[in-house]
């Protein structure tokens, strides 16, 4: 077991690039991703596992960040809010984000995309139901959560036109 008063050496993949990592093993992954590494984009809300703000995919795994021990990270590939665009394309659901209004204050925004992402990964054709099991991690106080699924409906559909048009039968 790691000596929580010592820093160790953690290898690990953000955003696609291999990490080597001087920590405290008992960090958080938030605090690590944004002060040492400055992927300031994801956010602290809560600091408690309610909010989602935090949200990150550890080996495609959606998880609060801020509930991880760093020592969790060894050996994992992590995605955050600033590895999902592509170079300067954004990605299907942030482009819906934006026009379909989905982001007002900015602090769940990030964690929200994640989640997004993350369900559209794994369910290309969600239901409302599927789209709604999907975000209820992550709280926003803004915008009432209709832009917010009216930006993952838009995204679904983009995803799936582009396919088609990738793959036309």
């Amino acid at each position: 077991m790691a000596d929580a008063s010592r820093k160790v050496e953690i290898n690990c993949k953000v955003n696609g690039e291999a990490r080597t990592l001087q920590v405290y093993p008992m960090a958080r992954l938030l605090d690590v991703l944004r002060e040492e590494l400055r992927l300031t984009g994801t956010k602290e809300g809560c600091g408690e596992g309610e909010c989602g703000a935090c949200s990150v995919l550890i080996d495609n795994v959606l998880v609060n960040s801020c509930l991880v021990p760093v020592l969790q990270a060894e050996g994992a590939e992590i995605k955050t809010i600033e590895g999902i665009a592509s170079g300067e394309q954004l990605h299907a659901v942030q482009e819906a984000f934006i026009a379909c209004g989905g982001a007002q204050c900015g602090i769940c925004t990030p964690g929200m995309v994640i989640a997004a992402v993350n369900l559209l990964e794994r369910t290309p054709n969600p239901s409302e139901a599927d789209i709604r099991t999907g975000l209820a991690g992550n709280l926003c106080r803004c915008t009432g959560y209709m832009k917010i699924f009216e930006a993952v409906v838009r995204a679904c559909q983009k995803q799936n036109s582009e396919a088609r048009i990738q793959n036309p039968e």
